[in-house]
């Protein structure tokens, strides 16, 4: 799916590392070809953009792979580097190439049917080899630079020993005419050699200038031969002023720029003319100079604003790709949803051009990464599900097998329980696929309903006579809300006897058994809570009244009884404390309704109750004791 996207990025990969080697050395050529203007030196604007194609092999069109391939491996072979332009077209046309052959077998693979998410690319053999062709060929161009930048300070050199030559020659006015003929060898070795270090070029060709009118200034040279070189010299510049003008009409910028620096570079080769048209004759071939660089600039700027424009629908597209990314995926739904959205911004994407060469690859990256990820987490999901399903497949295939065994049982209530715990089982399982999982549920059902039909069948004189104990039992329910509700006298003994009545019927339907349960331990836990309030308040009374006589006999004997009442308080406490823990742990291991579980909440009850009430005690005591004191210090006050 991020097919198209990762060939952009190796396009982009290769043509970041080459570019920053060719981008120099264009560079460095355009500031060499500008650094010797006539009489006033100024520098010609930088390029932007490679040189122009200036071969056939430059402007070549390639109909497949292999000839580009042939084509790379003919340079690697021969001896010729080839320019820039012919290895960014190759560049260019290859992956045109090979981004369409594997957009071309997706698409084959998605219209035979096959699952978008489990494409993988296959490796391309031709890549490879195309890479290794490009590496060799980004070599010898490195290589090609390095020697240039030799040669350059080499260059700078010779030109500096030339210009000190013709400051010696300036030294001896006298000698001037018969150094004529040395001070023209100087100036053909002059021609002769090429390029300088680009930051040393204009002050270099200043100086030579200098020296070089000064040298024609000292002249004794008869007028008819010095205005013989002047004139040739005018008509020469003024062919290039008008080369230049005619630039103008030049359709293709990137093409008049570069013949521009071809046209400085020959105007600085030609001696200068008389002194009056010096500045007349410069200013015109400037003034058609300036044309060709404006128009020049502008093409850039709009190629800048255009790529700032990118960068900016880019970032845009990265933003909105992270936000669905990051989007909650609750169920498979969700996932192909945001799926079609990010295809969506994919293929906006691609129809973006090139944002800034320092940024294109940076949003790319940042980009592609998410989009990444997002697959990655969906084709982990998907994974994940699908082992699921088969594992929950799996656990359906047991039960069924285990319900299909049981079918043809007899055994009813053994039977019925096994079924019923499977029936439970089965709910707690997850999802599997449709198809599979409404046979196996058909399966199920069908073994299930064939033994509850047989029993059905066989035991519906059992039913007539649980519906009879059902209607008994509410019937005992009914009588001990009664007995709440009518408060009436030895409500101990009648409760006692009701709950022997019913613990005497027999069972009653299986859907009732819970309900009922629970309505009949409703009414018992009020009535008993309700016996154990009047209890424990009795007790309270009567404890308070034996406390005056308690004091009365034995001077200690609050003292005593309170430190029994208070261990009986620390006892109470710790037994409750133990049977919580109990009914903790027996309320996660048991079924709802267990009678085990509702006895022992009864006893922590009644051991709450008579917490409470020892509680109450204790402070009765202590009350009794602030009392004595109280009336003994009054005494004491009257005394005195």
């Amino acid at each position: 799916m991020m097919d198209s996207q990762e060939n952009i990025l190796e396009q982009g990969q290769v043509e970041d590392v080459e570019k920053k080697a060719e981008a120099v050395a264009a560079e460095a050529e355009v500031q060499n070809k500008e650094q010797e203007t006539p009489e006033k030196p100024e520098t010609q604007e930088k390029p932007e953009t490679p040189e122009k194609p200036e071969t056939q092999e430059a402007q070549k069109t390639y109909a497949t792979k292999t000839e580009i391939l042939e084509r790379l491996k003919e340079i690697v072979a021969g001896e010729e580097n080839p320019s820039k332009d012919e290895v960014d077209l190759l560049k260019t046309q290859f992956y045109k190439l090979h981004i369409a052959e594997r957009e071309a077998q997706l698409k084959t693979y998605l219209d035979a049917g096959g699952d978008p998410e489990t494409y993988q690319i296959k490796p391309d053999e031709d890549e490879d080899v195309f890479k290794a062709e490009m590496s060799v060929i980004k070599e010898r161009r490195a290589q090609q630079f390095q020697q240039q930048e030799a040669e350059k300070q080499e260059n700078l050199t010779k030109k500096l020993d030339i210009i000190e030559r013709i400051k010696a020659l300036i030294t001896s006015p006298d000698e001037a005419n018969k150094a004529y003929q040395e001070f023209k060898e100087l100036q053909g070795k002059w021609r002769e050699i090429k390029a300088v270090p680009a930051e040393k070029a204009n002050e270099l060709w200043r100086s030579y200038q200098l020296y070089v009118e000064q040298f024609y200034d000292l002249l004794k040279l008869n007028n008819e031969a010095r205005e013989y070189d002047f004139r040739k010299n005018l008509e020469l510049k003024t062919k290039l002023c008008e080369a230049a003008e005619k630039l103008a009409e030049e359709e293709d910028i990137i093409s008049a720029f570069h013949q521009l620096q071809e046209l400085h570079q020959q105007y600085r080769e030609i001696g200068p003319v008389t002194k009056e048209l010096r500045e007349q004759v410069w200013t015109r071939f400037k003034a058609a100079s300036t044309v060709i660089n404006k128009r020049h600039q502008q093409h850039f700027e709009e190629l800048r604003s255009k790529e700032e424009e990118n960068l900016a629908r880019k970032t845009e597209l990265c933003e909105k790709v992270e936000a669905i990314a990051a989007e909650e995926n609750k169920g498979a739904g969700d996932w192909e949803k945001h799926t079609k959205e990010i295809i969506e911004v994919q293929n906006e994407w691609k129809t973006i051009g090139f944002a800034p060469q320092k940024m294109n690859v940076k949003i790319f990256e940042r980009f592609r990464a998410t989009c990444d990820d997002f697959f990655a987490r969906k084709a982990e999901y998907f994974k994940q599900m699908k082992e699921r399903f088969a594992e929950n497949a799996e656990k359906k295939r047991a039960l069924v097998e285990k319900a299909q065994a049981l079918a043809d049982s007899t055994d009813w209530k053994s039977t019925s329980d096994k079924l019923i715990a499977l029936q439970k089982e089965w709910k707690t399982i997850g999802m599997v696929p449709k198809k599979l999982g409404d046979q196996l549920w058909s399966d199920f059902l069908a073994a299930c309903n064939k033994f509850f039909e047989a029993r059905n069948a066989a035991t519906a004189g059992t039913r007539n006579e649980e519906r009879e104990n059902l209607s008994k039992k509410r019937e005992i329910i009914a009588e001990l809300k009664k007995l709440v509700d009518d408060k009436v006298d030895d409500v101990q003994d009648k409760v006692q006897s009701l709950i022997e009545q019913y613990s005497q019927v027999g069972h009653v339907p299986f859907r009732e058994k819970d309900k009922l349960y629970g309505e009949y331990h409703e009414v018992l836990d009020r009535i008993y809570k309700e016996l154990n309030i009047s209890s424990a308040r009795r007790r309270l009374d009567n404890f308070r009244s034996s406390l005056k006589n308690l004091a009365k006999r034995d001077e200690d004997a609050l003292d005593n009884e309170r430190t029994r009442l208070m261990r009986r308080y620390e006892q109470l406490k710790q037994e409750i404390q133990t049977y919580e823990n109990n009914l903790g742990f027996l309320n996660a291991a048991s079924k709802k309704g267990s009678s085990l579980i509702d006895e022992m909440k009864r006893k922590v009850q009644k051991l709450k109750d008579d917490y409470n009430l020892t509680r109450e005690q204790i402070k009765a005591i202590d009350a009794e004791n602030s009392k004595e004191a109280e009336e003994q210090q009054q005494e004491e006050q009257q005394e005195q």
